[in-house]
């Protein structure tokens, strides 16, 4: 942490240490990540500046990391970025993960040890190897004073997480801007022919907006409308069966999107238009219902500078983020 009151944040090694006392929890640190280019914020950080690492220094701390890491039953990888890496001031050219962590990560899933990644970060990242090779990925966010102990909450089970992402994880910084309500413009993107705008890898996401895991699974079924076609300015309700398949209690957000098919502005391909969490115990069903109404069905038109609803076809789907696939279709009339 480099902002705020250091001695009241509890680090993600202290929370581990705090929720196994009885257990060996070895650490080390690896080699250290800088920025490139200093932030401005780094004056008002009180106390002597560190100086940087030699070659050697961080060659020493990168075989140690390995060498802990081979002598552990199981490995916690803490990694992303420094607090004055994200933020005013903090913009980037890649969204890799800084310095040799990605090196240090492949070197420590080769142990065949299990491992968990744990990244703690401002931004998406780019973790596309990480999401091949490492069974169980957390994010973490920059999470606050009590992060430590959240995130071991997490990891060993008091806690069912059941957070979604507010943002899309891109495969590359490349891809930037990437994000679900974006129009569907121009080809070749969406063609049966062409099946991604990029022919060294596809358009779709690491992580699409609204995605997260938890300790449980859910199944979602039965989408329907109260009726096919609404006029005008009335509301319909959409419903649909949410079911805990697991073994566990546990949260799902419920999304609800919406694509107008034609309208005097070109329209985006998703947008999100309701959202609801539900906790569930296992086997537990639950029948989840939205309001779609002129509020929802409208927009901004750029044309004519003026809130809009049309008489238009719809593409409704509900699930559990923004690739969800269970679909049904409305009609709105004049």
């Amino acid at each position: 942490m480099v902002f705020g009151h250091v001695p009241a944040a509890v680090t993600v090694l202290e929370g581990i240490r705090a929720k196994l006392p009885g257990a060996t929890v070895t650490h080390a640190p690896g080699p250290e990540i800088r920025r490139q280019v200093p932030s401005f914020f780094d004056d008002f950080i009180p106390g002597p500046k560190k100086p940087p690492q030699t070659a050697e220094q961080a060659e020493a701390a990168f075989s140690h990391a390995v060498e802990t890491a081979r002598g552990a039953a199981l490995v916690i990888a803490v990694m992303g970025e420094l607090a004055d890496m994200s933020g005013e001031a903090a913009s980037r050219a890649s969204l890799d993960l800084p310095g040799r962590q990605e090196e240090l990560l492949r070197a420590i899933v080769g142990l065949g040890k299990p491992v968990v990644l744990v990244l703690v970060n401002g931004r998406p990242l780019s973790v596309n190897w990480a999401a091949e090779n490492v069974p169980a990925i957390l994010e973490a966010w920059h999470p606050g004073t009590e992060g430590g102990h959240a995130v071991a909450d997490v990891l060993f089970g008091d806690a069912n997480p059941g957070g979604k992402l507010p943002v899309t994880f891109p495969r590359s910084a490349a891809h930037a801007p990437l994000y679900h309500a974006r129009n569907l413009s121009h080809q070749p993107e969406g063609s049966p022919r062409y099946r991604s705008r990029y022919w060294d890898g596809p358009t779709t996401p690491l992580y699409p907006f609204g995605y997260g895991l938890s300790y449980t699974t859910f199944s979602f079924s039965n989408l329907r409308l109260a009726s096919p076609q609404v006029a005008l300015g009335d509301n319909v309700t959409v419903s649909v069966d949410l079911t805990n398949t697991g073994e566990l209690a546990g949260d799902e957000v419920v999304q609800l999107y919406v694509h107008q098919k034609a309208g005097s502005d070109s329209r985006p391909m998703r947008e999100l238009k309701g959202f609801r969490r539900v906790g569930l115990e296992p086997g537990e069903t639950r029948t989840v219902s939205f309001t779609l109404g002129p509020d929802e069905l409208r927009y901004w038109s750029n044309a004519q500078r003026k809130w809009r609803q049309e008489a238009a076809a719809f593409d409704l789907w509900v699930g559990a983020d923004s690739t969800a696939t269970l679909h049904a279709e409305l009609a709105v009339v004049p």
